[in-house]
């Protein structure tokens, strides 16, 4: 339900015979945190990736990129931990076992969405880069250049990239087993 007690309508789009069907809807500030970290991560996991096979004239401006994308990931996951805890989302559907699947996951992503950013700015600036996001403000950082440690901080961000994308490919296998195979009206709580 939305914060004003109204349900959200929202037609299948199946066939023009069918009914509109309600929805119970996650609130539109869960809704929008949700799609905008989501491009951002479809955005800056692949940059990351593919900063290794760039020219070295460019690969610093990839990373600085990559590393402002993810720093923007980092606050606004900070602010969708905070609107989790404030905003009413739909009660669960489903069995037991989808129920805590999804918990897990969703868990899960929340805390990979944060050390994830986190370890790699703590890595860029411990090898003795520090970030300018998106090249025009300086970011304080806890680090300085710590050799000895920097090593571990960007196993800790290319492990958790890895632990991300396959916690993205079991979400988006719940979302295609509820949205074709059981065809119930699960994704349209997020739309």
């Amino acid at each position: 339900m939305s914060t004003n007690g109204e349900m959200n309508v929202l037609s299948r789009a199946i066939c023009p015979s069918e009914a509109v069907i309600r929805v119970e809807r996650y609130p539109a500030t869960s809704r929008i945190l949700h799609w905008i970290v989501a491009v951002l991560v479809l955005a800056t996991w692949p940059l990351g990736f593919f900063i290794q096979f760039t020219k070295k004239e460019v690969s610093l401006d990839f990373y600085m990129v990559h590393e402002s994308f993810g720093f923007l990931v980092l606050w606004l996951m900070l602010l969708r931990v905070g609107n989790k805890l404030m905003a009413k989302a739909p009660d669960p559907q489903g069995p037991a076992i989808e129920r805590f699947a999804a918990s897990a996951v969703h868990g899960l992503l929340y805390v990979f969405l944060i050390v994830m950013p986190v370890s790699g700015f703590l890595a860029t600036n411990a090898h003795g880069f520090p970030l300018v996001w998106f090249g025009l403000v300086p970011v304080w950082s806890p680090l300085d250049k710590a050799p000895d440690i920097a090593w571990t901080l960007s196993a800790i961000h290319g492990w958790s990239a890895w632990i991300l994308l396959l916690l993205f490919a079991l979400h988006i296998g719940a979302v295609l087993l509820h949205h074709v195979i059981k065809r119930d009206n699960t994704l349209y709580r997020i739309l």
